[in-house]
């Protein structure tokens, strides 16, 4: 292990890591992945229970999606997507158009891009349309839809955007319907449609120079995992609707399940203007991100003019690999009723839970479909770094934001599984 850390540190640039902190604390070294395991180069296996970066469904070495992969090895690996088309991406793209609604899958890499594409993909649309004017965005406090530049600007984290603060467009925000925040005896419901006063009055007031507004839907991930009431998407859809304005939602974290529906814009019974997916759209096997959108927004495009058309890409758009990982995760989602397995799998964590809700450092206990969270009372400083670092040493991958540790393990988890998670966050809870 030592070696393939001393190369680590030598070669690689970790991403969203101070590099001289792995000096103290080195990255954990992964030999292989079995199921809901991690295995490191001296054969010490760690639970994965945030899903690789949220990505993982179900299971590391899943011989499923395995077999996917390794089929459309023998067809084709790549071919660009500009001016060719393969049955992956076609296939891939009518089956989210059934799921969605939503149609002509635009792909990129990751969810980044996918931000950067809708972002673009509005504003460009409403200069096709007439009003050039409508090109401002806004989103909610704390929000965050990646680190590119363009995601940057809707994103409302200091710690990734005040140093390249002269590099991002300005955008606006609005209050952030997080439960955590609402008074004394207000419920989540009443709180959601507060804030969405604070949006109406917004837009109310710069809709003819908004092109749209973009939320995660019922959970701010990196806001440390904020949940809210889906009241709060219904209303801001009525919202965009009535000022002219588009609905961009950022399902690449929430999507596939994490919320306990398919896509979390079904719990608000709403569709919008542009879906964001990426993350476990290949079950966590390769990059790969979609845009999906409305056929009105799509037909603002076609036309005889290049210009009018809308001129993104990436080299690997639509990569055939990627795409066949998505149909076989797809296929996972409809032979095994995935989402029906996973509201006993909820029921089953939430009772295993119960010493850690009413545990006397925990507040603010807190679950939405397949994500649980909470926040530490009195967290000391660097809590987040040696609580992961502890966790590894316990044997499961944690990596709490900030004083909120949560829990986002692969849909293959089982119950034993589950108790060894809580046992082991009840421990650290007495030593962090």
């Amino acid at each position: 292990m030592d070696d393939i850390l001393t190369r680590t540190r030598a070669a690689v640039w970790h991403p969203c890591t101070q590099m001289k902190q792995l000096e103290a604390a080195p990255p954990l070294a992964v030999a292989r992945g079995e199921g809901v395991w991690l295995v490191d180069t001296d054969g010490r296996r760690y639970f994965d229970a945030i899903s690789s970066w949220w990505v993982n469904l179900f299971g590391h070495c899943n011989p499923r999606i395995n077999a996917a992969i390794v089929d459309q090895l023998g067809k084709i690996e790549h071919v660009m997507l500009a001016g060719a088309t393969h049955e992956p991406v076609v296939e891939l793209s009518e089956r989210l158009a059934q799921l969605t609604g939503l149609g002509h899958a635009f792909y990129g890499s990751d969810g980044a891009s996918a931000t950067e594409i809708a972002l673009k993909m509005s504003a460009h649309y409403w200069r096709n349309a007439g009003w050039p004017e409508k090109n401002g965005f806004v989103s909610l406090e704390n929000a965050y839809h990646g680190e590119t530049v363009g995601a940057l600007s809707v994103t409302d984290i200091p710690l990734f955007k005040s140093t390249y603060a002269p590099l991002v467009r300005h955008s606006a925000q609005v209050p952030t319907p997080d439960a955590r925040r609402a008074e004394p005896g207000e419920s989540a419901e009443a709180f959601a449609l507060r804030c969405a006063d604070a949006l109406e009055a917004h837009l109310a007031e710069h809709a003819a120079t908004t092109a749209a507004f973009i939320v995660e839907p019922l959970v701010q991930g990196a806001a440390g995992m904020a949940m809210y009431h889906p009241a709060y998407v219904a209303r801001a859809r009525e919202l965009c609707d009535r000022y002219r304005v588009h609905l961009i939602a950022d399902e690449i974290a929430v999507g596939f399940g994490r919320t306990g529906t398919l896509f979390a814009c079904e719990q608000a019974g709403v569709r919008p203007d542009f879906l964001c997916l990426s993350k476990g759209i290949t079950g966590g096997y390769l990059p790969l991100s979609a845009v999906l959108t409305t056929d009105a927004v799509y037909a603002a495009f076609y036309g005889d003019d290049t210009a009018r058309g809308f001129l993104h890409s990436h080299s690997y758009t639509g990569n055939p690999l990627a795409c066949r990982a998505a149909l076989a995760t797809l296929d996972i989602f409809e032979q095994d009723s995935v989402i029906e397995s996973n509201h006993r799998r909820k029921a089953v964590l939430d009772a295993l839970a119960a010493p850690l809700a009413s545990h006397p450092r925990v507040a603010a206990f807190r679950q939405r479909g397949m994500i649980w969270a909470f926040d530490v009372r009195d967290a000391p400083p660097g809590f987040a770094r040696d609580f992961a670092r502890n966790a590894q040493h316990a044997g499961v991958l944690l990596r709490p934001i900030g004083n909120t540790v949560y829990f986002m393990p692969p849909y293959v988890t089982g119950d034993e599984e589950m108790a060894f998670l809580v046992d082991a966050t009840l421990h650290l809870l007495e030593t962090t």
